[in-house]
């Protein structure tokens, strides 16, 4: 063992003692967050999900330029970590060499050799995109652009001196390649820079493999104060990330705990680990901002924002509680109003764009949802405007003041049974509060049901039994009134054993298939495109063979898309239909656009920045067709709204799937 063996085990323990340190403290600061939340089921998936998302990025590889730029970044980094396990070790004994792997260690060598220089390429380009293009989602404060540029410029030092090191050790054997080794970019570059067995080299390769261990062990300690620590979290992140179908749904209260204080989150303490974790493992990215429909259309609404302020809340306050000091001030302050304030949390159409653009799988909603319940159960501070919502559904069972006595008039005159007359049904309509109310959804409402009509199906309505499935409630952050309306359906529904349910409403068909299970209400839901489409397959319903030619451009509803994968059926409708020419918008499918009346926002003022709604229907006129198809009542509203504001009713029609394919039925 010679002087740099005994040096190098010293800056290792040193670095490596600091960094396990630092992780152990962050640690420390994910327990502050007491909300119970299990995550350890289901590990096989859980692993697949790690290897889909963290190791082949098929989210980043959504955004082609960026995607393969990280992807080429990530795996040399990953490759590089055989280059720096064999310097470490040549740290404790100088002549180690990884060539005993034979023609592994030919893989190895090769990869680090093309990956090296494609990760130079990458990150000058990544350097060139965030300070020359200044691309919009990566623009942050100045302390993000050190950061940002600080590691950068570390990754491609790393590069670097492994070049340095490799082109001075081939000058050093006179350029001659050893046994199983392969490096020809490394063998390409040497004689530029060395001399062939000069004394200099050997004094370069040193400095070079100095270079290499400081500026791994300095990366390696600066992750966890950075906002790059997701290179260490993202994975765990991902990991501990809920599976399908938990991921798009809102876990419930335990509202029956009196010794709960809280209800919801007003600042860390009442968030889970995992939430905290997500703060840790955002990349400031920006690609959740980039998608959020309040953001883009100028409003103060940032996921990003909101998962950086809940990193920068724990990074106050965490220490303080782990070390049981008092800070007077610092205690003073929530998360909720000090670091995030009320508007942004009420912007949220919840719309779910973000979780699905994130390439760490954050849940940005759980946490926006989680401080919505807060205001509204804890401290009563919501807007004006929820007040009479909240009660009409308390006292109405619908967001609307409407007499519920007449939920069923739609139907006068169809010859439509309730389940109260006749529970011998195969399949119950569920209609919703505006397939119920509301004069427009009445009509698709009636269409869906001539349509089962002539198909001799057998169902039934609920009619006056049915009441609000509490998704709006429950969005809004009310999950008081949400479960006694979704207990109280339950309780209808299992009292008459229902086991299918059909619905034309997509916030009820998300609700009633996946989070009425957690109050006992375990039914078959299928949305009425589905369910169309079913019967069209099994030739109950017949289409005409010729028909007026229409250009058609469909509007994808957040809560049967993203929410639920529902993207095929509605356009499979649309492209069965004769004469239909289906135009897709820019935005569809998982990239669809929110109409911008989802999370409750139909029901809230637009106070500040643009509607989304006429930014929706901007694209969908773009397209120049003549009927906007929708698939959900809100998006119906909102589409219809904005079709008024750019006053092109009179050109085109907002029509429902159903409506659609009646008109086109024999």
């Amino acid at each position: 063992m010679d002087l740099k063996n005994i040096i190098f085990i010293f800056v290792f323990i040193l670095s490596v003692g600091f960094f396990v340190y630092s992780l152990n403290k962050f640690y420390e600061y994910m327990t502050v967050g007491l909300k119970k939340d299990d995550r350890f089921d289901r590990v096989s998936n859980r692993l697949y999900r790690v290897w889909k998302i963290a190791f082949a990025q098929t989210k980043l590889l959504r955004d082609p330029k960026a995607g393969i730029l990280h992807l080429v970044i990530f795996w040399g980094f990953i490759l590089f970590l055989f280059a720096v396990a064999e310097a470490i070790i040549q740290g404790f004994y100088s002549p180690f060499s990884l060539q005993f792997a034979g023609p592994i260690f030919s893989a190895i060598t090769l990869i680090q050799d093309v990956f090296g220089l494609l990760v130079i390429i990458a990150v000058l380009y990544a350097l060139y995109r965030r300070f020359v293009i200044h691309v919009p989602r990566l623009e942050v404060g100045k302390s993000g652009k050190f950061d940002a540029a600080f590691i950068l410029i570390l990754i491609m030092m790393v590069c670097v001196s492994m070049f340095g090191q490799n082109m001075a050790s081939l000058a050093n054997r006179g350029f001659e390649i050893e046994a199983w080794e392969v490096r020809p970019i490394s063998l390409a570059f040497a004689p530029i820079f060395f001399k062939s067995g000069s004394g200099i080299s050997a004094v370069f390769y040193e400095i070079f493999w100095w270079m290499h261990i400081v500026v791994v062990f300095v990366f390696m300690n600066f992750l966890p104060y950075s906002k790059h620590f997701h290179v260490i979290t993202s994975i765990p992140n991902t990991f501990f990330a809920r599976l399908d179908p938990l991921r798009n749904i809102i876990q419930p209260l335990n509202l029956e705990d009196e010794s709960v204080e809280v209800f919801g989150a007003v600042d860390i303490e009442q968030f889970s680990w995992k939430q905290i974790l997500d703060g840790y493992s955002c990349t400031e990215c920006g690609r959740c901002t980039a998608a959020c429909p309040a953001n883009i259309v100028g409003k103060t609404l940032s996921p990003r924002k909101i998962i950086v302020d809940i990193r920068k809340r724990t990074v106050d306050k965490a220490p303080l509680i782990v070390d049981r000091k008092d800070d007077p001030v610092l205690f003073d302050k929530t998360l909720v109003h000090n670091y995030i304030s009320d508007k942004e949390l009420w912007q949220c159409t919840t719309c779910m764009a973000c979780v699905q653009e994130c390439p760490v799988m954050i849940e940005h909603l759980d946490s926006i949802i989680d401080m919505r319940r807060n205001l509204v159960l804890t401290e009563s501070e919501f807007p004006a405007s929820l007040n009479p919502v909240f009660k009409s559904i308390e006292n109405n069972f619908t967001p609307w003041a409407f007499n519920q006595n007449d939920r069923a008039q739609w139907a006068e005159g169809m010859n439509i049974k309730t389940m109260a007359q006749d529970a011998e049904a195969d399949i119950l309509f569920w209609v919703g509060c505006a397939g119920s109310f509301d004069n427009r959804y009445k009509k698709v409402t009636q269409a869906f049901a001539t349509l089962m009509q002539k198909a001799n199906v057998n169902f039934r309505i609920l009619g006056t039994e049915e009441k609000c499935n509490g998704d709006t409630a429950r969005r809004l952050g009310n999950e008081y009134l949400a479960q006694m309306m979704m207990k109280e359906n339950v309780e209808v529904l299992n009292g008459y054993g229902v086991k299918k349910i059909v619905t034309a409403c997509p916030h009820c068909f998300h609700s009633l298939g996946n989070e009425y299970k957690q109050f006992g209400g375990n039914y078959e839901v299928v949305h009425h495109s589905q369910f169309i489409e079913q019967l069209l397959s099994d030739g109950k319903i017949q289409l005409k063979d010729e028909a007026n030619s229409s250009k058609v451009t469909y509007h994808d509803s957040c809560y049967l898309g993203r929410y639920n994968g529902v993207y095929d059926a509605p356009r499979n409708l649309l492209n069965n239909a004769k004469g239909v020419e289906l135009i897709e918008m820019e935005r569809n499918k998982s990239r669809g656009f929110c109409c911008g009346a989802g999370g409750g926002r139909m029901f809230l003022e637009d106070e500040e920045g643009g509607r989304i709604n006429e930014e929706r229907t901007r694209e969908a006129l773009s397209t120049n067709a003549d009927t906007i198809a929708s698939a959900c009542p809100f998006c119906m509203t909102m589409m219809t709204d904005g079709v008024k504001y750019f006053n092109k009713q009179e050109e085109v029609a907002v029509k429902d799937i159903a409506e659609i394919i009646l008109e086109n039925s024999k």
